[in-house]
């Protein structure tokens, strides 16, 4: 299986400024572990040229499934500016995984929003019709029968937990800071694509090419687009190994050493969503606007498309939603000891 690449070459960079890094991709990060098993690597401050100022005619030409009403709804991506990120960070080196979120519960006694308001989350379902929904939802729910712990198809212990909510998130974030004395917290947006670009200034960390992405990431590829015929014109024509998550650590790892900061599940990032943010964006840790409904999710998932898996593209959900692509990667904030 073209997942078990895990040491492939890691991808090439483009500028980076950043102290005290050497040339990226070179040398092991440097890793963390916490009281429940979590890694976290740490990324120097530094900064970069944030979000993408491509035009929709140039997406058109590689990217020829979407209507170009699709591509030029990509606006909030722009305009492309500068942000300095002034301090190191631990950024979780794989997304939160099932059994890490089981031992939260199992000692906090947090509920997650799914099962305390009754209402569920979403899950596959081979005989659901997504015509059934008024939204032509691909994903039944939401239902009681999902949740975080079943989303509808197998996973390990060692997969990314999905279903789960921003305020969960939160919520897991709130607790461990309390447990260990130290802060965790949702990254920035400015923090995930930082981290998630470790240097690069192409649409993906593997380059340009959207089948780079094979062997780097968990997607819609040929596999999963089998279960949605409707979805095969926007899969990547290729196998990653997977049809639904993949257990993390499975790809290849950016230069940064961070595993699955394209595709596997969408992560939640600490943001409100700013259509307009960018244009009034402050150039040192911008952290997203003072208000709004709507919080920030990045990075795509293993049944999104290749278009939306770059590292400029956002995309939003309120609080309170739970869904079975969407799951979280945590921050921690660097303390003096640390080093």
């Amino acid at each position: 299986m073209l997942a078990c690449l895990a040491t492939a070459a890691l991808p090439a960079c483009g500028h980076f400024s950043a102290g005290t890094v050497t040339e990226a991709g070179h040398g092991r990060p440097h890793v963390i572990e916490n009281s429940l098993g979590m890694k976290f690597v740490r990324v120097p401050a530094g900064e970069f040229m944030m979000g993408s100022g491509e035009p929709a005619e140039s997406l058109s030409r590689d990217y020829p499934a979407y209507a170009p009403e699709d591509l030029q709804a990509l606006g909030d991506e722009g305009p492309r500016h500068r942000v300095r990120i002034t301090r190191a960070f631990w950024l979780g080196q794989h997304e939160v995984t099932v059994d890490q979120f089981r031992r939260f519960l199992e000692a906090s006694g947090y509920t997650p929003e799914s099962i305390a308001d009754g209402t569920g989350g979403y899950g596959y379902n081979p005989v659901y019709d997504p015509a059934s929904s008024a939204r032509g939802e691909r994903f039944e729910g939401r239902n009681p029968r999902y949740a975080w712990h079943d989303p509808g198809f197998p996973q390990t212990g060692g997969d990314p937990v999905v279903n789960v909510s921003w305020n969960d998130a939160v919520a897991m974030a709130r607790w461990l800071s309390e447990r260990e004395g130290v802060r965790y917290r949702l990254p920035t947006e400015a923090e995930w694509e930082y981290a998630c670009r470790a240097g690069t200034t192409t649409r993906y960390s593997t380059g340009d090419d959207a089948a780079s992405l094979l062997g780097a990431a968990a997607l819609l590829d040929l596999d999963t687009a089998q279960r949605w015929p409707n979805r095969l014109p926007f899969a990547l024509p290729g196998h990653d190994g997977y049809v639904f998550t993949a257990p993390v650590g499975s790809f290849a790892p950016n230069a940064f050493g961070l595993f699955d900061m394209h595709g596997n599940v969408w992560e939640w990032v600490a943001d409100r969503y700013g259509e307009h943010y960018y244009a009034e964006s402050p150039t040192d840790d911008p952290p997203g606007p003072a208000a709004g409904d709507l919080h920030v999710r990045r990075g795509g998932s293993w049944a999104t498309s290749a278009l939306y898996l770059r590292s400029s593209y956002r995309n939003w959900n309120t609080a309170q939603t739970r869904y079975t692509l969407v799951g979280m990667r945590l921050l921690r904030e660097a303390m003096p000891r640390d080093d």
